[in-house]
């Protein structure tokens, strides 16, 4: 699908010409330094008065948003995208800052190990010892976007694996979920803006031929690949229409629903892989981010 909105197309503009195309197809390196400087540009302010902090939980380094009233209301553990080789605490800063004050929860954000540097399941090894420490007193909801979001369903699987604490929610926002990559959104958007099909090769080639290997069994590694999905939590799975990964979305969807578990969907049209940073910029995205809020905010009651 042509992306026609205005605002979109600007957006879409505004990344290109700090973050191009080929950024993907440069080193790991050169790849960060161009990202860092992107999310600079569209970095929003912090809420004013939210508190925030460093630390660090079970080994890996975090960042904390707390905002009044938060005591007694469970965790958001926000895992930020970037395809496992980019991103960090703050490439996600300002969208985990406004989660926090628009679902009135703590929001942790672990700064997981990346890739090639570290192989899988670093990430998800980073990713569960954060959620374990901070669930030993206080329920949670996995919340990822991207590869982040590939984390949070990964990290459901872990859980059912290990018998550590479930998430009472995934919500996945335009997640790679491992599905088939003939699957149509694969085809159509091949050459979508933000994420290409070859980018999305570019970040395979990064992983090492164990954690390639892994993606095609272990459904922590890559949940559609699952033989069972049964225990798992409720999801709420956001998918932008011009993304490769758009399909995966509904495949998990309809997975969770085959074992009677809540899954909602919600396609994005007009909007590409990784919007949110336009949620300020495009009403379209913020729209979706408030959806985001609101569906959290209901589970929660």
């Amino acid at each position: 699908m042509q992306i026609t909105d205005p605002e979109v197309l600007k957006f879409i503009a505004d990344t290109q010409a700090v973050y191009p195309d080929e950024a993907n197809q440069a080193s790991a390196e050169e790849n960060r330094r161009l990202y860092d400087a992107m999310c600079e540009v569209f970095r929003e302010p912090r809420p004013a008065g939210l508190p925030v902090r460093d630390e660090v939980v079970a080994g890996v380094p975090v960042r904390r948003y707390t905002p009044v009233g938060s005591e007694g209301r469970p965790v958001l553990l926000y895992s930020h995208g970037g395809g496992f080789v980019v991103g960090g605490l703050d490439s996600h800063d300002d969208v985990c800052a406004e989660l926090a004050v628009a679902t009135g929860c703590e929001v942790v954000s672990p700064d997981y190990r990346l890739a090639p540097e570290h192989g899988f399941p670093a990430q998800l090894d980073d990713v569960a010892a954060v959620w374990t420490a901070e669930t030993a007193s206080r329920p949670g909801i996995a919340v990822g976007d991207s590869a982040g979001g590939n984390l949070s369903a990964g990290l459901c699987f872990r859980m059912r694996r290990t018998g550590g604490v479930m998430p009472l929610a995934q919500v996945l926002i335009y997640p790679g979920l491992g599905g088939p990559t003939d699957a149509p959104s694969y085809t159509e958007n091949a050459e979508a803006p933000m994420l290409r099909g070859k980018d999305l090769q570019a970040y395979a080639r990064m992983m090492s031929p164990e954690a390639r290997e892994l993606r095609r069994t272990n459904p922590e590694a890559a949940p559609l690949v699952a033989e069972s999905f049964a225990g798992l939590p409720p999801a709420f799975i956001v998918t932008a229409d011009v993304d490769p990964l758009r399909d995966d979305g509904p495949a998990y969807q309809a997975a969770l629903q085959a074992e009677g578990i809540r899954a909602d969907l919600r396609n994005e049209p007009q909007l590409p892989h990784g919007y949110l940073r336009a949620r300020h910029r495009s009403d379209k995205a913020r729209q979706s981010f408030a959806a985001i809020c609101g569906w959290i905010n209901d589970v929660l009651g």
